[in-house]
């Protein structure tokens, strides 16, 4: 029984390791940051929002409007709204996923 319990346990810690190494790979903020000056600064510079000005990318309006997390701003890219256009025919699953990640560490830093 221990010997299967040790060797569950490894497979685990493997499994995570291995999981989250990889995870943290695919994430490139700078790639991300670069995905936003080519196609989003035009209405957001400075993470504000050119066409309506009360729904900024900064942290207090993002968590308002429930786009606060990594899921709600890559739905908000791929996805569009209102006058936001679609970016899913334009950008890769990866581009948009680094570009989430570089929006919501912005407003979390408060870098903007």
């Amino acid at each position: 029984m221990r010997f299967l319990f040790s060797l569950f346990l490894s497979f685990f810690t493997v499994y995570t390791l291995s999981s989250h190494s990889s995870f943290a790979q695919e994430i490139d903020l700078d790639a991300g940051e670069q995905v936003f000056s080519q196609n989003c600064a035009g209405c957001h510079a400075g993470g504000n929002n050119s066409v309506n000005p009360l729904k900024s990318l900064k942290l207090d309006d993002l968590k308002k409007y429930e786009k606060s997390s990594i899921e709600t701003i890559q739905y908000q890219v791929e996805n569009g709204f209102g006058l936001m256009p679609s970016f899913a025919s334009r950008l890769s699953d990866e581009e948009i996923l680094n570009v989430a990640h570089f929006v919501l560490s912005q407003a979390k830093n408060n870098t903007w």
